[in-house]
């Protein structure tokens, strides 16, 4: 059996359908509005799940009492769970056998975001955990572990690929094994708290490098925004943090070699990719020689040729 919802939870959801572990039962979240117009749309797993020829359910909530009698009455051999959004709970949780796959090499980052914290916090690597769920949040034993490297280029829509495959292929093979399990060390615990709309603001009273890092967290399911003179938001999908000679004061626009830039705490962030209101993204060169005069205006002096 399957819990699951987002698009890592149907990549890792693929592999088990690859293998001889075929789920019986798919649990996801029930359909919520999507997109753009808003309009009622089921969770990616559901979609696979369908494509998959496995049946399936959408409970308001996977540990009422109607939810786990359905799972119940499935007898699974083990739960599978990734990815699904909601917490599991007791009496669930000591119910079945169930295995957990999760973004990170715990115990650092627990929790909802674990793969965006890494990359924001400038980790080296990161990996995935199979671990049996607990009542504390990512903190029951585990039993395999991978890392996988963050490269200096690496976003959220680079590196999240790279994990859900890694975690397929890790599920399958603790399946396959069944690996004993080892308790996590108290030493090393960092939470990778859920992103809130606060978190998306670049504030230039940062540093440009983790500018640079926060977008490509962020990029580009979620994204990142720098705030226009004009009070408006600027959408940011790629940046760069710059050691140029003169750069734009801190909280100013500026260019240098038609690249646009922003004066932060420490260097310059080049706005490599950027993403107006209401239109589509856009090179950050395209949008500062669309809007340099704007940008002048509000922030004071231009930063071009130093």
């Amino acid at each position: 059996m399957y819990l699951g919802t987002s698009d890592f939870a149907v990549t890792v959801l693929e592999r088990l359908a690859d293998s001889a572990h075929l789920p019986v039962l798919v649990v996801t979240r029930p359909d919520r509005p999507r997109g753009r117009g808003r309009r009622l749309g089921p969770p990616p797993a559901a979609d696979a799940a369908r494509a998959l020829g496995i049946e399936l359910i959408q409970p308001e909530s996977v540990n009422a009492g109607e939810a786990r009698e359905r799972i119940r009455a499935a007898r699974p051999e083990m739960v599978c769970i990734c990815g699904f959004g909601a917490l599991i709970k007791e009496p669930l949780l000591s119910e079945h056998r169930m295995l957990n796959v999760h973004p990170s090499l715990l115990p650092r980052w627990r929790g909802a975001a674990p793969i965006e914290r890494a990359i924001e916090a400038g980790d080296p690597e990161t990996g995935v955990t199979i671990m049996r769920p607990t009542a504390e949040l990512d903190a029951g034993p585990i039993c395999l572990q991978r890392s996988e490297p963050i490269r200096p280029d690496d976003d959220y829509g680079t590196l999240a690929p790279r994990l859900a495959v890694l975690g397929g292929e890790l599920l399958v093979a603790a399946l396959d094994t069944q690996p004993s399990f080892s308790e996590q060390p108290d030493e090393g615990v960092t939470y990778a708290e859920k992103i809130q709309a606060e978190d998306r603001q670049l504030d230039p009273a940062r540093p440009a490098d983790e500018l640079e890092r926060r977008v490509r967290a962020l990029n580009p399911h979620i994204g990142a925004w720098v705030e226009l003179p004009n009070g408006g938001r600027l959408g940011v999908r790629r940046a760069r943090a710059r050691s140029t000679p003169g750069p734009p004061a801190r909280g100013e626009f500026g260019s240098r070699d038609g690249r646009l830039l922003l004066g932060t705490a420490s260097g310059a962030l080049e706005l490599v990719e950027v993403h107006p209101p209401g239109r589509r993204p856009m090179d950050g060169a395209a949008y500062l020689r669309g809007h340099a005069g704007e940008l002048d205006r509000g922030k004071g002096q231009n930063a071009e040729g130093g």
